[in-house]
């Protein structure tokens, strides 16, 4: 396969750029997407995956987003591989990830998180525990399997996340970023497909963003007034890849100045394919209207460096390379702020030096093989 390759001097002179989100100088606009490893047995990193982001971060890295990881509630999760983020064990692995990001040049933050209706009861780390939801429904179905959440089952949430955001900046992040996407428990908040709820949770967009609003609110209040706190949404469901949140601008920005006003720092607006536009008559995308609507910094993310898309990675399928130009000149735009890149960098921990130091033709196509390892 052919790929254009922009002049070097271009890629570096974009991508170089230090750029600021809250009181957080991030050196430069590439960030290292959240990718489930599943590396962390008892919930626990260790050395490996310390090695694993630290590298990343010495090759040009500005700001790592960690893997998902559980907040403490007992429902968060569904396997005793995923790392959370409670518990002293757990914290002190993270503290020393974060140590060595930052003795590598690079900024991290941890990203929160709680699948909600994605948990199949029985599994640990908390066999017992129930899959909740806004209203006890999974994607696609009509009955309730799952509790629908009470006004404790709320709070005990929101005190959750914000928990774990100040253990975070006590142990030595640069920020946090909350999952609000894919179809995990603060999405199914969110879309009208998961959250029948007639109380002030449901029904109309705003009434459907109050829970991660005040999750926002609560995290706000227990971290520092500079401390970056990150919101990551996507249209897309891990089993409904054509739902959308929102089908106008108008109604995006509904979704989105409830959790600006809460407190958000920056938003990542999840894609599968960044460089589609997200709404007729414009060639923007989900990142470019959420900076639109909001005047926050955004990220954007979606099968940066690769021609096909992350869900065939699941099905053991690879990618080949694909060109940079388009989301430089889109970047040189101020479109956004900065590009996540996944798969990339999870093929080539030197993804982001090769760039900015213009080594294009060193660059690999993607086996799906690098799913299997901590590299």
């Amino acid at each position: 396969m052919t790929v254009t390759q922009p002049a070097a001097s271009r890629a570096a002179q974009i991508l170089s750029r230090p750029t600021v989100i809250n009181g957080l100088t991030v050196p430069n606009r590439i960030v290292m997407a959240p990718m489930t490893r599943m590396f962390s047995p008892g919930g626990v990193p260790g050395e490996d995956v310390l090695s694993y982001y630290a590298r990343r971060a010495a090759a040009g890295v500005g700001l790592i987003v960690t893997e998902g990881t559980y907040v403490g509630h007992d429902s968060a999760g569904q396997s005793d591989r995923i790392p959370r983020f409670h518990g002293e064990e757990q914290l002190a692995g993270w503290a020393k990830v974060a140590d060595a990001v930052h003795a590598a040049g690079g900024t991290i933050v941890p990203q929160l998180w709680h699948i909600g209706m994605v948990r199949e009861q029985g599994q640990p780390p908390f066999a017992e525990a129930p899959a909740v939801g806004p209203s006890g429904l999974r994607i696609g179905a009509d009955e309730a399997t799952g509790k629908a959440m009470t006004q404790s089952d709320l709070d005990d949430v929101i005190g959750a996340f914000a928990q774990a955001a100040a253990d975070a900046e006590r142990i030595g992040f640069d920020g946090v970023e909350i999952h609000g996407a894919h179809g995990y428990l603060v999405d199914q908040f969110l879309w009208e497909g998961t959250n029948r709820r007639t109380d002030a949770y449901g029904g109309d967009l705003v009434a459907r963003t109050k829970f991660a609003a005040e999750i926002v609110a609560a995290v706000r209040e227990r971290v520092s007034a500079d401390f970056p706190v990150i919101f990551r949404y996507s249209q897309w469901k891990q089993e409904a890849y054509q739902a959308r949140l929102a089908e106008t601008p108008e109604e995006l920005e509904a979704i989105l100045a409830p959790l600006a006003a809460a407190g958000v720092d920056a938003f990542h607006a999840s894609t599968r394919r960044y460089w589609l536009p997200e709404f007729d008559g414009s060639d923007l995308n989900l990142a470019g209207w959420t900076k639109k609507l909001t005047g926050k910094p955004t990220i954007t993310v979606g099968s940066v460096g690769l021609d096909g898309e992350f869900l065939g990675a699941f099905a053991g399928k690879g990618s080949e390379v694909k060109g940079i130009d388009d989301l430089l000149d889109r970047l040189e735009a101020e479109e956004f702020d900065f590009v996540a890149v996944g798969r990339a960098l999870l093929q080539d921990p030197e993804w982001a030096a090769k760039v900015l130091q213009g080594r294009f033709g060193e660059l690999a196509a993607y086996d799906a093989a690098s799913l299997n390892t901590l590299s």
